[in-house]
């Protein structure tokens, strides 16, 4: 399935999590300087704001920009502060996005070992094949079981394409191996799975409907934005009341101590698989 593309009113530049979260530490900076560095190039286009997904930033504009606005932008953001150029790829205009699935992936792929695959393991293996030499991924890979007992997967994977789906047909039917197995990919429906909301990190509504007054910390789950988690951390203060007691943790050492997850409660951060 091929979805219509969205606004062209704005620029999709994939990019690492780890960028992504150094790049958005100055995100009202960042758009004063693209702004300037536009209006010197004497472009009508304008950056309105900026924000992100997982996998990419997204630069929102009041007009379609050319090609010569993106290398302006691409140049920017790969000569940021703390910012992995090699981590970042050219940045397009939205396009439409097609929906696929792989399919014959076994769920330990290595018969020696336990290990079961992840989706790191995936993106691997697709780009040390032909197949992602022009594929631009729309979003994370997803990964579920065939069935509770099953021991085979499949790989949820969508990409940015054209109306005409010509990426997507060109995909469809591809065969590769993933250690002795040999995947293929076929055409999917659209499988939107459950949104998981950034302000709360709880599952179920996205975060513009969100209800949630202030944010959630997606560490501790405290009432605090997640990039403030060393100003805030609950765990690390001192309380001489507990037995043995706790000692301060200075901000300028990691904390030592359990996440909690917003939504199960488990011992881990809210976004972990």
């Amino acid at each position: 399935m091929t979805t219509k593309k969205p606004s062209k009113k704005q620029i999709i530049v994939p990019i690492s999590n780890d960028n992504i979260s150094s790049f958005m530490k100055n995100s009202s900076a960042h758009v004063i300087n693209l702004n300037r560095l536009l209006r010197n190039a004497k472009t009508e286009v304008t950056v309105d704001f900026i924000r992100f997904d997982p996998i990419r930033l997204v630069i929102v504009t009041n007009k379609v920009t050319v090609q010569s606005d993106l290398q302006i932008i691409d140049q920017y953001v790969k000569k940021s502060n703390n910012i992995n150029e090699l981590q970042i790829e050219e940045p397009c205009l939205p396009q439409s996005r097609s929906y696929l699935k792989i399919i014959g992936i076994p769920y330990f792929p290595n018969s020696k070992t336990q290990e079961r695959l992840n989706t790191s393991n995936v993106e691997t293996v697709l780009k040390q094949n032909q197949i992602s030499d022009d594929i631009k991924l729309a979003s994370r890979l997803r990964i579920i079981k065939v069935s509770p007992r099953s021991d085979m997967l499949i790989v949820w994977i969508d990409i940015w394409d054209y109306q005409s789906r010509s990426k997507a047909k060109y995909l469809i039917n591809w065969c590769f191996n993933i250690g002795r197995y040999i995947a293929t990919i076929r055409g999917a429906n659209m499988n939107l799975g459950v949104p998981q909301c950034k302000n709360c990190w709880r599952w179920g509504h996205t975060t513009f409907s969100c209800r949630v007054q202030g944010s959630k910390c997606i560490k501790c789950n405290g009432p605090h934005k997640s990039e403030n988690y060393h100003e805030f951390r609950w765990c690390c203060r001192a309380n001489e009341k507990l037995n043995p007691p706790c000692l301060e943790t200075k901000k300028s050492k990691l904390c030592s101590h359990l996440f909690k997850c917003s939504s199960y409660r488990g011992d881990h951060q809210a976004n972990s698989n």
